[in-house]
């Protein structure tokens, strides 16, 4: 793989070893002293001191300031603490390493540095957005798509459920995709981050919002997941598929951007509920909402099914439909994710509740047909 770059709206730098870029990217935006947000986890690992070996070491007048103390689901607690380091320090710009959580935990707390009086819960769109610090974002996964989205989920305090913000403001001014920085992922949250992505694809393909920028988008991102997540799982060390995920997986946070449909609202609680991981919640309940799209609006995954490489022109609707979701189903199954929620933990005595929050949940009012809070239920049974 060649190291290229591109604006797509955001200056996306894509190869290995790209992140030696970083310094120089940040003198261009004017940023004299950063602050990394970062995970825990991620200290000890080669991403981190790739990141570190980029960062010019401290001069008097350039330095830079870590804040890891971010948690799989953030908290306005982890922004604030973000925040108020940033401010202590002087920062004026930040930058994100990690996965979907410590991106958005990076992205909002800006809002926190602009206006430490302000609790989250008070920040809408019609805030005053503008003024927020310069943002780089660098995914050590490939999954969320966050680097290039406009939002941010963040748990507000008080509240017991995600909020989300969001804002054109908040995109980054860079991004970095650089594949070395994957390397050392491991095989299952390789395919659960990888098939978080290619459920990005797939639901805003079919999502019936006119949006034809992103259903370009989606497609070539759900042909680039085929080719390369299988790859990726069983040779972590593959650098050309590691690369292709990174981009697929920006591709479907472009194309999110259009709208979601059913397999996210169910994904949403099983994360908040039971713990489980998006791209597991998403990838054991997608070919079940697909099932159930397809016997409502014959034909909704034929354009998917040429995507995916199959022969789906010569065949009836409702056998390009099948033949696509068998595949995909099998694809999942490849990429050795658990066949059901039972497996995962998941217990009927939680349906109920997750069928609830699935209902509020916004996401299935994208959906390409209706759903109701019992055909939600009935997804939520059959995946068990």
């Amino acid at each position: 793989m060649d190291t290229t770059s591109f604006n797509f709206p955001t200056d996306t730098r894509v190869g290995p070893g790209i992140i030696s870029q970083l310094n120089e990217t940040l003198l261009s935006l004017g940023i004299q002293r950063p602050l990394v947000v970062t995970d825990s986890g991620l200290l000890t690992t080669d991403a981190f001191k790739k990141l570190a070996d980029a960062l010019l070491p401290g001069e008097p007048d350039r330095d830079w300031f870590l804040h890891s103390d971010v948690q799989p689901n953030p908290t306005e607690a982890n922004t604030r603490g973000a925040a108020e380091l940033a401010l202590a320090k002087g920062c004026d710009g930040v930058v994100g390493l990690g996965g979907g959580s410590a991106l958005d935990a990076a992205k909002v707390c800006r809002i926190l540095i602009k206006q430490p009086q302000l609790k989250l819960a008070d920040y809408d769109w019609e805030a005053d957005w503008s003024g927020l610090l310069p943002f780089i974002a660098i995914p050590t996964t490939a999954g969320t798509g966050s680097e290039v989205g406009r939002s941010g989920v963040v748990t507000p305090d008080g509240a017991d459920s995600k909020g989300m913000f969001f804002h054109p403001e908040l995109l980054a001014k860079c991004i970095f995709l650089d594949p070395e920085l994957t390397t050392g992922l491991p095989p299952g949250l390789t395919a659960a981050t990888g098939l978080d992505a290619l459920t990005h694809c797939i639901e805003s393909y079919t999502s019936p919002v006119f949006q034809p920028l992103c259903d370009g988008i989606a497609l070539e991102g759900i042909a680039l997941i085929i080719h390369a997540l299988p790859t990726a799982v069983a040779d972590g060390s593959d650098i050309d598929a590691r690369g292709l995920m990174l981009v697929a997986a920006a591709m479907g946070g472009v194309a999110f951007q259009k709208d979601l449909g059913a397999t996210h609202s169910l994904a949403h609680p099983l994360s908040a509920i039971c713990g489980v991981h998006h791209g597991t919640a998403n990838a054991i309940c997608l070919p079940h909402v697909m099932r159930f799209n397809a016997q409502r609006k014959p034909g909704v995954y034929r354009r998917i099914g040429l995507a995916c490489g199959l022969d789906a022109v010569s065949c009836s609707d409702a056998e390009a439909d099948e033949q696509t979701i068998q595949f995909i189903d099998d694809f999942i199954q490849r990429c050795g994710m658990p066949p059901s929620l039972e497996d995962v933990g998941v217990e009927e005595q939680h349906i109920e509740a997750l069928s609830d929050q699935a209902w509020v949940d916004p996401c299935h009012q994208t959906n390409p047909v209706p759903v109701t809070r019992e055909d939600l239920k009935e997804l939520f049974l059959k995946a068990l």
